[in-house]
């Protein structure tokens, strides 16, 4: 009889405890923080990317214009919960198509996609390029852009890989239309 008590009052005390731990977050359930409608040039909608954002508190955007107009320049666009960076847009002025260099990303084990001139897809980034100015020859220079998508989340997480072509495609087009290429 003692035993059972004393099994008794060690299951009532954990039952408690977890009472106390889960009632430290009164029943709320953390969600992604409320974003504005378009971000990053207002190029993606924001209720395209919260799939694959994590829960927060605050959210803070930074950019820079989109501008691309001397080789190796580039911009970026940030998408930071609670100071990590979670969502990055990219783009890259490079003269020669050579210069475009993806081998870093063979690690990721990378399928092509066909946007652009050439492009690549992994679990959470996507990169293609477009030619503003095609080189006329190999020793001349033309005008070419990369454009970056990156999420910083676990290699398990499917969401990104099923909205990476999508907005993917957007930032092409955006591309093409702001740079008056092809």
């Amino acid at each position: 009889m003692h035993q059972l008590r004393k099994i008794a009052t060690t299951a009532a005390n954990l039952a408690v405890l977890i009472l106390v731990v889960t009632g430290c977050s009164n029943g709320e359930t953390k969600a992604v923080p409320e974003l504005p409608e378009r971000i990053c040039w207002d190029v993606f909608a924001s209720k395209d990317l919260v799939p694959f954002l994590p829960a927060g508190e605050k959210v803070t955007l930074s950019s820079r214009p989109f501008v691309l107009d001397e080789d190796l320049d580039s911009t970026t666009c940030s998408l930071d919960i609670d100071g990590r960076t979670q969502f990055q847009a990219s783009a890259r002025y490079e003269t020669f198509e050579q210069g475009i260099d993806w081998s870093s990303y063979e690690k990721v084990d990378p399928d092509p996609i066909n946007l652009g001139r050439k492009g690549i897809i992994w679990h959470n980034g996507a990169v293609s390029y477009i030619a503003c100015e095609p080189s006329k020859s190999p020793s001349t220079p033309g005008k070419y852009i990369e454009v970056n998508l990156h999420t910083f989340d676990r290699p398990d997480n499917p969401e990104p890989r099923k909205a990476l072509p999508a907005l993917l495609k957007q930032f092409v087009a955006f591309a093409q239309r702001e740079l008056n290429c092809e």
